[in-house]
């Protein structure tokens, strides 16, 4: 009988494995494959990003401007908005000031260059705190979903109803206009994108098999979102980081033709506001600053759209 019973027992098959049992199997016991397949992705969009002319000619132009802003105080020492010579001397005329002098005297080439640092600076930090403030908001969103999703998107309609430009002066005026303000300003004006496309990725990532099998090996929130959604969602995010750093230049140069920039420190937009009354008779006063304006934020938009290119799979195969 006892026989009988073990028999029946042994021959009693198994119950198959659940979908996410077979998936946690594959995260323990296939991450050696996993890591090349991701390296390998890696790769592909380095490779798509290099055979893109437009995203060279946007990293040769951005890589130019960087070297400008790092050389800009060995370049031309001293304060930029010192009175180094005659006012209006046009480009050519002296070989010390190669681009000429502003109504006041001062080297326009030295304030192209130290205005590269600040609309650089402005540009990276303001984008850089719009990232991590849409980033939690979209994350949090989009994760949990529910009455704390509901909450969060309120909050970013919220934001969104107010032009951003208009929030940005409003900001300024409140504080003292300085380059950390401006940053900060555009900064909080800016997440609401991020945020958006944040929460339409962990909506869209957060019933996937990896994140099933995260839960399963008992990870906390925390991990989830930051070690195992976050890194996938990042290609559009970095995507938007390029515009946003090219909106923020245009903003800052907005803001500094109005008179609203920090005093401070040299700007392209201060320097095409303060040509402007001269523009007939000095046109190269606005035109040089604006050029510069313009080719800065054409190097980032090909940039990218290079990167929208690579870090797309579907696009980069056409690549």
């Amino acid at each position: 009988m006892a026989s009988d019973s073990s028999n029946l027992i042994s021959a009693t098959p198994e119950p198959a494995a659940s979908p996410w049992r077979r998936q946690l199997a594959g995260a323990l016991f296939g991450q050696r494959r996993a890591t090349h397949v991701a390296a390998s992705g890696t790769r592909g969009a380095g490779r798509a990003l290099l055979r893109n002319p437009s995203a060279l000619a946007g990293l040769g132009l951005l890589a130019v401007f960087i070297a400008l802003a790092l050389c800009a105080g060995h370049l031309f020492p001293g304060d930029p908005l010192d009175m180094v010579a005659a006012p209006f001397e046009w480009p050519g005329a002296d070989p010390q000031y190669w681009l000429g002098t502003d109504s006041l005297g001062r080297d326009v080439a030295a304030g192209i260059a130290h205005g590269t640092r600040v609309s650089l600076l402005i540009g990276a930090s303001s984008a850089a705190i719009g990232l991590v403030i849409g980033t939690l908001v979209g994350a949090t969103g989009g994760f949990f979903g529910g009455v704390v999703d509901d909450l969060l998107v309120r909050v970013t309609e919220l934001f969104q109803t107010v032009p951003s430009f208009l929030l940005v002066i409003v900001i300024v005026a409140i504080g003292r206009p300085s380059v950390t303000i401006i940053a900060l300003a555009i900064g909080i004006a800016s997440w609401p994108t991020v945020a958006r496309i944040v929460r339409a990725e962990f909506r869209t990532l957060r019933q996937s098999d990896f994140v099933l099998a995260a839960r399963s090996h008992g990870f906390s929130n925390a991990r989830i979102i930051f070690g195992e959604i976050l890194p996938n969602a990042l290609p559009p995010v970095i995507v938007t980081a390029s515009v946003m750093v090219a909106s923020a230049i245009l903003i800052e140069s907005s803001l500094s033709f109005l008179g609203m920039g920090d005093p401070n420190v040299v700007s392209w937009g201060g320097m095409i506001g303060s040509g402007r009354d001269a523009l007939r008779t000095a046109w190269y006063l606005t035109a040089i600053p604006g050029a510069a304006i313009v080719l800065a934020v054409l190097a980032l938009n090909l940039l990218g759209d290079g990167l929208n290119d690579a870090l797309n799979p579907r696009l980069r195969e056409r690549i």
